[in-house]
C-alpha cells in the first residue's frame, strides 16, 4: 500500500516538473533566440532524458563498485528500454494528443512539423543506434572496437547538436508565450521579459522535480515488482524506462495542445537521438562486456529491432509525402502491444 501511494506522489512531481519545464525551456529558446528545432530537440530532449540517463549510469558504477553483473544487466537493460519506449509509447500517446485536438473545429489530424528537422532527428537516431546495437555483436576480444564505435558516436552527437544551434535562429518560442511561473518570484515582476536567471532557476528546479519524482516512481515499482516476485528484468526493461520516459511524453502532448508540434515530435526525437549515443557510450566504455548479445539478453536486444520497425513505420511515411498525421503516430502502439507479447512469452516459458 505505501509503495502504491508512493508512485502516485511520485507521479505528481513528475506531472509538476513537466509543466513547469515547458513552460521555462520556451523561455530559456526565446531569450537565447534559438530555432524553435534547437529548443525541442536539443534542450528539451537532454533536459527530460536525465533522468533514465541516471540509471544506467548509477548501476554501472555499482556494479564497478561491487564486481557484480546483476548491475550491470540493469543498467543494459534500461539502455535498451529508453529507445524503444521513445519510438513505440510515446509516439502513440503523441498520436492520441493529436486526434483529440483534431476534434476541436478547425483541426485535423496533421501535425505541422518541419519534416526536414524531424527527419534530421530520425536519421541521425538510425544511424547511430545501428552502430550501437553492431557493436553488442562484437567478440570480446575486439573490445577496443566497441571503444572506437563509443568515439564515433560522441562525435555524431557533437555534430547533430551543433547543427541544430546553427539553425535559422530566432523562432525558438512564439510570440504567444504564457508568462514565467517563477516569474512572481521577480521583485520587479517582469513576467512578460523575466531575466535569464529567473528562467534557468525554474529549468533546474524542473528538472530536479522530474529525475527526483523518477527515481522514487522507480524505487516504489521496484520494491512492489519485488513483493510480487516480478523478474527485476522486467522492471529495467519495460516499467521503468515507462517511468523515466514519462517527461517526454508529457511535455509532448503539452506542447500538442498548445499547437506547438515541431516542439512536441522534436522533443521525442531528438531524445532518441540523444539515448543513442549518450547512454550507449557508457555501456561501451565503463560495462562493454554486458553489452553483448547473448542467449540471456536477447530479448532485451529484441526490443532494439522493435523500435528501429516502428520508427520506419511511422516516419518513412513523412519522408516520402513531408507531412506527418496523428494516425501515423499510432502505430507505436501496435509495436509496443508486439514486443509487450514477447515479454509475456518469455516469462511463461514459450520462448
Amino acid at each position: 500500500m505505501l509503495d502504491a501511494v508512493l508512485m502516485l506522489v511520485a507521479l505528481a512531481l513528475i506531472l509538476a516538473g513537466a509543466e513547469l519545464f515547458t513552460n521555462g525551456i520556451e523561455w530559456m529558446g526565446h531569450k537565447l533566440d534559438l530555432a524553435e528545432g534547437a529548443v525541442g530537440s536539443v534542450l528539451a530532449a537532454v533536459g527530460t532524458a536525465m533522468p533514465e540517463t541516471m540509471i544506467p549510469f548509477v548501476a554501472i558504477l555499482l556494479g564497478a563498485q561491487g564486481g557484480g553483473s546483476r548491475e550491470d544487466g540493469v543498467a543494459v537493460g534500461a539502455i535498451l528500454g529508453a529507445p524503444f519506449m521513445l519510438a513505440t509509447l510515446a509516439m502513440f500517446i503523441t498520436g492520441i494528443a493529436v486526434l483529440v485536438r483534431a476534434r476541436a473545429p478547425g483541426h485535423d489530424d496533421r501535425l505541422l512539423v518541419d519534416p526536414w528537422v524531424i527527419g534530421r532527428d530520425v536519421r541521425h537516431f538510425a544511424v547511430a543506434y545501428a552502430l550501437a546495437i553492431a557493436a553488442a555483436f562484437l567478440p570480446p576480444s575486439l573490445a577496443v572496437g566497441k571503444l572506437a564505435v563509443a568515439a564515433v558516436l560522441l562525435l555524431m552527437y557533437a555534430l547533430y547538436v551543433r547543427a541544430h544551434f546553427a539553425a535559422e535562429r530566432g523562432g525558438g518560442a512564439s510570440d504567444d508565450l504564457r508568462p514565467l511561473r517563477f516569474g512572481r518570484l521577480d521583485p520587479l515582476r517582469h513576467e512578460r521579459q523575466p531575466r535569464l536567471r529567473l528562467v534557468s532557476l525554474q529549468v533546474l528546479a524542473a528538472l530536479a522535480a522530474i529525475i527526483v519524482g523518477a527515481v522514487l516512481f522507480v524505487d516504489a515499482v521496484s520494491q512492489l515488482a519485488g513483493s510480487l516476485g516480478v523478474d527485476p528484468l522486467i522492471i529495467t526493461l519495460v516499467l521503468a524506462p515507462v517511468a523515466t520516459e514519462l517527461p517526454e511524453k508529457l511535455n509532448s502532448v503539452i506542447w500538442i495542445r498548445q499547437g506547438k508540434d515541431t516542439l512536441s515530435i522534436g522533443n521525442i526525437t531528438g531524445a532518441m537521438v540523444f539515448q543513442s549515443c549518450i547512454p550507449t557510450v557508457l555501456a561501451l566504455v565503463l560495462a562493454a562486456d554486458a553489452w553483448a548479445v547473448t542467449p540471456a539478453s536477447l530479448l532485451g536486444f529484441a526490443s532494439a529491432a522493435i523500435a528501429f520497425a516502428s520508427t520506419a513505420a511511422i516516419f518513412l511515411p513523412m519522408l516520402r509525402r513531408e507531412r506527418l498525421t496523428g494516425r501515423g503516430l499510432l502505430a507505436g502502439g501496435g509495436f509496443y502491444a508486439v514486443y509487450l507479447g514477447l515479454v509475456v512469452a518469455s516469462l511463461a516459458g514459450a520462448i
